[in-house]
């Protein structure tokens, strides 16, 4: 098992996560069907117990990560971090609690059950035709980093992203390579983001 530093943020970092161990991960996945997707979004609130908003219609925020169940009992978690020299989005087998600190405590992030969310099921209990990875070249240092990964069924796909809107109340600006997850669910708002194209 890879050594976790626990950074200052709510997400330990990873730093033996390399891009051949990131495909093995999208590897285990495709053919898959979920069955299960919890959002960890963050807290706040006078008591720290109020959930964030995170359904913006065409893009959800969970801010800190997303947990996906499938139907042979494994579990994946989607989170931001740093392991490729820059943030980016990070799949890893495990659950959420091997990377969030703070999880259902006040001003932490708190598990939202979304598998029934009209965004979600028409992917949910379909087999996964595509998993991939969408990397984005950072040519000034020469590397490259995940923004994003996309799940694909024969009807649906679903990009999860490390990014957020440059703005609040979010507007028409959005910046990848940030501490923070999005889910997006049309390929015209993963353009808007700036997603890469995946071919």
């Amino acid at each position: 098992m890879a050594q976790l530093s626990v950074s200052s943020d709510a997400v330990p970092v990873s730093s033996l996560l390399t891009a051949e161990k990131y495909e093995r991960t999208t590897a285990l996945l495709r053919g898959g069907r979920i069955r299960r997707v919890v959002y960890y979004p963050l807290t706040g609130g006078e008591d720290g117990r109020d959930v964030e908003d995170w359904d913006f219609g065409p893009w959800h925020q969970p801010t800190m990560g997303v947990e996906l169940f499938t139907d042979d009992g494994a579990c994946f978690s989607a989170v931001w971090g740093s392991s490729f020299d820059h943030y980016g989005l990070e799949l890893f087998p495990q659950p959420m609690t091997a990377h969030l600190r703070l999880s259902g405590e006040p001003y932490g992030s708190t598990p939202v059950e979304v598998t029934d969310h009209p965004h979600w099921s028409s992917l949910v209990g379909r087999k996964l035709t595509c998993v991939d990875i969408a990397w984005s070249q950072d040519r000034e240092r020469g590397i490259r980093v995940p923004d994003a990964i996309r799940l694909c069924s024969r009807e649906k796909a679903v990009w999860i992203a490390a990014g957020r809107p440059a703005e609040w109340p979010p507007g028409e600006v959005y910046h990848l390579g940030t501490d923070d997850v999005m889910v997006v669910f049309t390929a015209e708002f993963a353009a808007k983001v700036g997603i890469p194209v995946v071919r």
